[in-house]
């Protein structure tokens, strides 16, 4: 009875089989089926490939929504050099939701050289390059993104001549927080003086002719420091033309959290637009010498997630790869075989007319004429 049984499951399995066997007396095989084969063989394998490089690679989410946090603090990074002594020179925050001086204690005046090295200005040029390419490809950001915390540091190298010059210009750099409100970080002549109706800065003792705001930015961010992420003002360097310049960057910073396989981090990005004009009363240009930059922050934020195809995806597109390229091959061949049938047999029609016998009533026959074998017995 088991026996029965087990011959009876096998019998509707049998039936039940999608993939019947053929037997091998009734396969054909062909030269152009072969050809047909080892091209669908060569483009699978291709395919094969691109799609493996495809699920290897990542790609970055962008997601937007309102940005509900007013309450905490906005970090600030700076590293900028000023061609001025730091005695002439003051920086500080004004918070223009509550007309007061944030307080810069936590920024560093160093006295250094203005000019750079020439491995200092490498990189820099390099830094300026980077910057040009972004601006035309966009899409490079998110490479940036996935290279933050293993690529280099950003930062200039320290000075490695020995030089006996004397310093001639002020490098301000460190942190400080502000409310994340609009504001005006500036850097002016003269040090800052609170007072209640505003703020005031030292600079009688200083004289017109000292004035320098040529300045060079290495770096400047908003939110958590990340090693690097390049910034829109990294590299940025500028000469002044007069005493009297004012230099001023309109910002517009939007909170960011970056989520990769590397970091979970929050920071934020920043788009700005430049001005630059000679201080002039006497023609109309009113305002201050100095280096303003005034940041809005926006009421969006941005969450970028690195994202992966997921392993089941990439077997669904690798099984519709191969079945695809199967059937697509199969009927080219099937339809060329066909085509090229329909020819050869006009073709043999054709040697088949041509191949009549006259009789001897004057009609012809269009049948082949019967062999005859002459040979004597």
């Amino acid at each position: 009875m088991r026996r029965l049984n087990r011959k009876k499951t096998l019998n509707l399995m049998k039936e039940l089989d999608a993939f019947p066997k053929i037997p091998e007396s009734y396969v054909e095989t062909s030269a152009s089926g072969g050809t047909v084969s080892l091209i669908a063989f060569t483009t699978i394998a291709f395919l094969t490939i691109m799609e493996f490089m495809v699920y290897r690679d990542t790609w970055m989410k962008y997601e937007y929504e309102v940005d509900k946090d007013f309450t905490s603090k906005l970090r600030i990074n700076i590293d900028i050099t000023v061609a001025m002594r730091c005695q002439y020179v003051g920086a500080d925050v004004l918070d223009l939701a509550e007309t007061m001086v944030a307080s810069a204690d936590g920024l560093i005046y160093e006295p250094v050289i203005f000019d750079l090295t020439p491995q200092q200005k490498e990189l820099q040029r390099m830094l300026q390059l980077i910057q040009s390419r972004l601006q035309e490809e966009h899409s490079l950001q998110d490479v940036i993104f996935k290279s933050a915390f293993k690529s280099a540091s950003t930062a200039l190298p320290p000075r490695e001549d020995n030089s006996l010059q004397s310093p001639d210009a002020c490098r301000i750099h460190g942190h400080l927080y502000v409310n994340k409100v609009a504001g005006n970080f500036h850097i002016t002549v003269g040090k800052a003086i609170p007072h209640p109706r505003g703020h005031a800065h030292l600079a009688a003792l200083v004289s017109h002719e000292s004035y320098n705001f040529s300045h060079r930015i290495d770096h400047l961010s908003f939110g958590e420091l990340i090693p690097g992420i390049i910034n829109p003002l990294d590299g940025t360097e500028k000469i002044a033309s007069d005493h009297n310049q004012m230099f001023q960057y309109f910002i517009t910073v939007v909170p960011t959290k970056l989520h990769t396989y590397k970091i979970s981090a929050e920071t934020h990005q920043f788009s700005v637009t430049e001005r630059e004009r000679v201080i002039n009363h006497a023609a109309g240009s009113h305002g201050v010498s100095g280096i303003f930059m005034k940041y809005d922050i926006s009421s969006l934020m941005v969450t970028v997630t690195e994202e992966h195809m997921p392993f089941w995806q990439f077997l669904v597109r690798l099984c519709g790869i191969i079945g695809g390229i199967f059937s697509t091959t199969g009927i080219l061949h099937g339809f060329g075989r066909f085509v090229a049938e329909i020819i050869f047999c006009r073709f043999r029609l054709g040697s088949y007319k041509s191949a009549s016998v006259p009789l001897s009533d004057g009609h012809t026959s269009n049948h082949l004429p019967l062999i005859t074998d002459n040979r004597t017995h």
